[in-house]
């Protein structure tokens, strides 16, 4: 059975994440006492006890899910020899992704996602920005309202979750007429995001910019197997074409329902999810309902998933 590894992106968090990991795991706590000496933060503090508020900051978010990821991915391989035959993740997840392919180092991705999410933040400079997400229409009717909207401000369809939820971004005045309009036209929600920026639109393309600078300081290693792109829907092992893609990826939508359906078509029927929550296997259901979900959020869910494969 071929068998696909992702990972979850920004909106996954929750106060208590990774605990078990931390308390059980030495590698897994010395990681992330390392992030916090090294950046002069305190994430270890604000994953375990909160406040919510500072763990919604993008510049915490990112790195605290890259960490409980990793964590629950080497927890599985410490007990089972599965090996994906391909890797995503979504938006942010797709870091993870390249973690588990051996593209960075753990350590390495915390850094660059910790810098992305501070980058994402900055670009947009105060402006007036949204988000939302748009349930119960198709993606090419959402990105028709996006366009009729655009007189208003700018915005656009920027993840395609779901063949019926599609996330739109970009200035206030953009999202609110996007909103209207698509209830207008069938929507059955149209729900406000909470976020810190107008992510993978134009408006953060600064943060682009910064992300690439900040990335040559990095080794990338070609990939031991395909990681499946958010830019393109399509598989890459080589280590410049992986960074380039990722810098593309913050002013570019995530192409979610694409990259399922092409590992499915490539012969995947089971998807292994690594990190807080369950949202991605939630999407996929909604995607193709036969393929097999696996969840590894808890250290509790491994003997089970270890059953399973």
């Amino acid at each position: 059975m071929k068998t696909a590894f992702v990972f979850p992106g920004q909106g996954a968090q929750y106060i208590g994440m990774a605990s078990d990991y931390l308390a059980s795991d030495p590698v897994c706590a010395q990681l992330l006492a390392r992030f916090d000496s090294d950046h002069g933060t305190n994430l270890a503090q604000i994953m375990a006890e909160g406040p919510e508020d500072a763990l919604k900051e993008t510049r915490y978010t990112q790195p605290a899910i890259l960490f409980h990821s990793v964590c629950a991915l080497q927890a599985l391989l410490s007990r089972t020899d599965v090996h994906p035959d391909f890797v995503a993740g979504h938006s942010l997840g797709e870091f993870t992704a390249l973690v588990a392919a051996g593209v960075l180092t753990p350590k390495d991705a915390m850094h660059i996602v910790h810098k992305r999410g501070e980058f994402m933040i900055k670009a947009n400079e105060g402006a007036p920005f949204a988000m939302a997400a748009i349930i119960g229409l198709e993606a090419p009717a959402v990105i028709e309202i996006c366009k009729e909207s655009e007189s208003s401000g700018l915005v656009r369809a920027v993840n395609f979750n779901t063949p019926i939820q599609t996330v739109i971004s970009g200035s206030e005045a953009g999202v609110q007429a996007a909103m209207q309009l698509a209830k207008e036209r069938g929507a059955k929600r149209a729900l406000p995001l909470v976020v810190g920026g107008p992510f993978h639109t134009p408006l953060i393309q600064k943060a682009g910019l910064w992300l690439e600078e900040e990335m040559r300081a990095f080794d990338f290693q070609p990939a031991n197997c395909p990681v499946v792109s958010n830019v393109d829907a399509l598989p890459d092992t080589n280590p410049d074409l992986l960074r380039q893609k990722m810098v593309r990826q913050v002013v570019s939508p995530v192409r979610w329902v694409e990259c399922v359906q092409y590992m499915i078509n490539a012969g995947v029927e089971r998807f292994i999810e690594f990190g807080p929550q369950k949202v991605l296997s939630g999407m996929i259901r909604n995607i193709d309902k036969d393929v097999q979900l696996i969840n590894v959020d808890k250290i509790e869910e491994i003997a089970a998933a270890v059953e399973l494969l």
